[in-house]
């Protein structure tokens, strides 16, 4: 199998199953919405933060410094995006021993100061007794959590990522069975007990998936046939220098963005609303609008994660001409299919969030607001990706991190005095801020060059030609299709634009990219 051929089948098979992924995922809460209400869902997501960052600190960086020091055991260099094939060496059982260690060390500190702040935390921070009790459960998943990252790391220095994945899709099913079935038994009569099954839901098939993905290491273990083991003292500390420098700036990203969403509802209380309708215009607007508005994503963050390493052995062999060639391709193509999602979902926001959510009266509006974002949200993502290529990951983490300080500092002052629109212009000014820095980051340092022209105007035009048509023809030919009718319509309007005007080339794009991921 040739290179183009593999690179367009992984980029494939990535997307296909992240589109199932966030498919099942959104499809998941749309019926968490329908069932608990847009309060619940508010109450969910708060304490999902608080749970996110207790998460951070029980993986405290250790899927990464399992990966890095058990693909070296394998006598791999971390870094490549070429991989070798491993050679057995005694002591990785050795190596995974201190990385559980770790794991357990920081997965059992996490979960008792979750558990044990969970009152302090849920009334006194979160201002809400209704969190405390969910709180409380959620600490039980911590140490499992930890072992599984791990173990996740161990799997990926092995070449081995299918069963990582298989994992993931076991503990979705897992999740979406019982929440159901809990939701069925308790019922949701009230907001704290529908949050406690949803929770359960979750807790459940992270204990199961990680028994699962700890049973596929012990038989893997068992199956290897090693010397006697050799220790290395120094395994542990090049654990603690790979994974502490990460997971303290981890740390201080996923504080700052539990603070923000901590003061999120706080603020609109500030600015007239009440408690439960604060939440439920959070819980619309991030358990919603958002994995709507970013689902489209899944495509082109899919095919640039393949870039970066691409990006990286060119950089190694001080290929610059490939460098701004995959950088000017990729940033071309996702804007062209960035500002069409934007398009579609502004044109046709009122129908979507009628169709998704028929019990949030205010999806839709908050669609409409948002997706004009679409395209810088896509763009950075994708830029992200390649400023690692590059070996910009330290940048870009400094970025993120004072994207968060500027969003908590926004939130303060802006939602007692606007409310969620507040939100909204806090989520715009961050996101342009974020984007602008690392694009211009990516520009410095490859010297390509944005053509606003060609890659704004022109698939701007077609996508606003594209929705006039479709919305005429909906009006004289096809007034009683639904919205997803209406979209496809667009999209083929859409592409045939693009192709008309030069914007789509099948053969210019085909050579782009058999260059991009040609060898040297």
């Amino acid at each position: 199998m040739n290179r183009l051929r593999r690179f367009m089948i992984n980029g494939l098979l990535m997307t296909v199953v992240s589109l199932l992924m966030r498919t099942v995922s959104v499809s998941f809460n749309v019926y968490l919405s329908n069932r608990i209400g847009a309060t619940a869902m508010g109450l969910f997501t708060l304490i999902s933060t608080v749970y996110g960052f207790s998460i951070t600190l029980a993986t405290s960086g250790i899927n990464l410094a399992t990966t890095r020091l058990v693909a070296a055991a394998l006598g791999e260099d971390p870094e490549s995006s070429i991989p070798t094939t491993p050679r057995r060496t005694p002591h990785i059982s050795y190596i995974m021993r201190k990385c559980t260690g770790y794991s357990l060390f920081f997965g059992i500190l996490s979960a008792s100061a979750l558990f044990l702040l969970a009152k302090p935390i849920g009334i006194g921070i979160l201002g809400d007794e209704r969190t405390v009790h969910p709180l409380r459960v959620l600490a039980i998943t911590l140490p499992a959590i930890a072992l599984s990252s791990s173990l996740s790391g161990y799997f990926t220095a092995m070449r081995k990522v299918y069963k990582n994945a298989a994992v993931q899709v076991l503990g979705q099913g897992i999740k979406i069975y019982v929440s159901i079935m809990l939701l069925a038994l308790w019922g949701a009569e009230d907001i704290e007990s529908a949050c406690l099954a949803v929770i359960w839901g979750g807790v459940i098939p992270e204990i199961l998936a990680f028994i699962f993905q700890w049973l596929m290491y012990a038989v893997e273990k068992r199956s290897k046939e090693h010397s006697k083991e050799q220790i290395d003292k120094n395994t542990l500390s090049r654990l603690l220098n790979t994974a502490l420098p990460i997971a303290f700036s981890t740390y201080v990203r996923s504080a700052l963005v539990t603070i923000e969403h901590i003061l999120i509802p706080k603020g609109l209380e500030k600015s007239g609303a009440s408690r439960d309708l604060s939440l439920a215009a959070y819980g619309t607007v991030h358990s919603m609008v958002f994995p709507v508005v970013l689902f489209p994503a899944a495509i082109s963050a899919s095919f640039a994660g393949l870039l970066v390493p691409e990006i990286a052995e060119s950089c190694a062999a001080g290929d610059k001409r490939r460098i701004n060639g995959i950088i000017n391709t990729v940033m071309e193509t996702v804007l062209m299919f960035a500002i069409g999602c934007a398009g579609v979902m502004m044109c046709f926001s009122l129908e979507l969030g009628e169709c998704i959510y028929p019990e949030a009266t205010d999806a839709g509006k908050y669609i409409f607001m948002v997706a004009p974002l679409i395209p810088v949200m896509y763009l950075d993502t994708s830029v992200d990706s390649m400023l690692k290529g590059i070996g910009e990951q330290v940048y870009s983490m400094y970025i993120n991190i004072a994207d968060a300080a500027m969003s908590i500092v926004f939130v303060w002052i802006l939602l007692p005095r606007f409310g969620i629109m507040g939100y909204i212009i806090t989520v715009y000014f961050t996101e342009i801020f974020n984007a602008t820095l690392s694009i211009t980051r990516l520009m410095s340092k490859s010297q390509v060059k944005i053509n606003p022209i060609l890659w704004v105007g022109r698939p701007l035009l077609c996508i606003v030609g594209a929705t006039k048509l479709t919305r005429i023809l909906i009006d004289t030919l096809l007034p009683t299709t639904s919205v997803v009718t209406h979209i496809i319509i667009s999209i083929i309007i859409y592409i045939a634009l693009l192709t008309i005007t030069r914007g789509i080339k099948p053969d210019v794009v085909k050579d782009r990219i058999t260059y991009m991921i040609s060898q040297k």
